[in-house]
């Protein structure tokens, strides 16, 4: 269970990484490394999370035209992150395009190994009426997420990120096999912050979710791989 959960180092100072990530050591084997994290300390931040011994989930959610997504998702393939990410909202012929990059960089040192690439369908910061009136899609957000999730399927990609609450319907209406990394997961009791569509851990699971994303409820805890043995043990 320990392996399907991955932990958020959304932090920006050299002392909170180091921190992070010799507590969570041995505890965790997927971290997640979003725009702070990558903007902060660069590429490099792949290697050295690769050297600790974890596996890394590149959360840079491409969203270009499809040359520039092709060139970036090449160029972060070379990175050797574990899993990376693109926006659905791209379409599909720059979702295929991003996995057209990948391969490419693959097939130019075959020593590499394939990442995972899935699409953001709805941010777990969304909800209905903020996709109503802010996006002017006048669908009910499951709709759209399950629409996002087909196009990713088509395009060639192992998965999506979606809120749990929508796991069971991707897995009905695309396939089994098609991989829910599911951010918004706050243990029992805890805030839900800026996140909307929000489960506790057992719920996602339960729902069908692949992998799930937690960050703060882990990264300041006093002892974070305290917290995150408690969520495994609670599962």
């Amino acid at each position: 269970m320990k392996d399907r959960i991955i932990v958020a180092l959304d932090v920006q100072t050299k002392e909170d990484f180091e921190r992070l990530s010799s507590n969570l050591s041995g505890h965790a084997t997927y971290v997640k490394v979003g725009m702070e994290l990558y903007y902060t300390f660069g590429p490099n931040i792949i290697k050295m999370l690769k050297e600790l011994g974890y596996k890394v989930f590149l959360d840079l959610k491409i969203h270009d035209i499809p040359n520039t997504a092709m060139k970036a998702c090449k160029t972060i393939t070379k990175l050797g992150a574990d899993m990376i990410n693109v926006h659905a909202a791209g379409g599909k012929e720059m979702m295929v395009a991003a996995r057209l990059g990948m391969e490419e960089a693959l097939k130019e040192n075959p020593k590499l190994t394939r990442p995972i690439i899935i699409a953001v369908t709805q941010l777990t910061s969304s909800d209905q009426e903020m996709i109503e009136k802010e996006l002017c899609i006048d669908r009910p957000i499951h709709e759209v997420v399950v629409h996002y999730a087909k196009m990713a399927k088509a395009a060639g990609l192992d998965g999506v990120v979606s809120s749990p609450l929508e796991v069971k319907l991707i897995k009905d209406q695309v396939a089994k096999d098609f991989i829910c990394v599911t951010p918004g997961i706050r243990p029992t009791g805890s805030a839900g912050n800026d996140q909307k569509r929000v489960t506790t851990p057992k719920e996602a699971f339960d729902k069908g979710s692949d992998f799930i994303v937690m960050g703060r409820a882990i990264t300041t805890a006093e002892v974070p791989a305290k917290a995150f043995d408690t969520i495994v043990n609670s599962l």
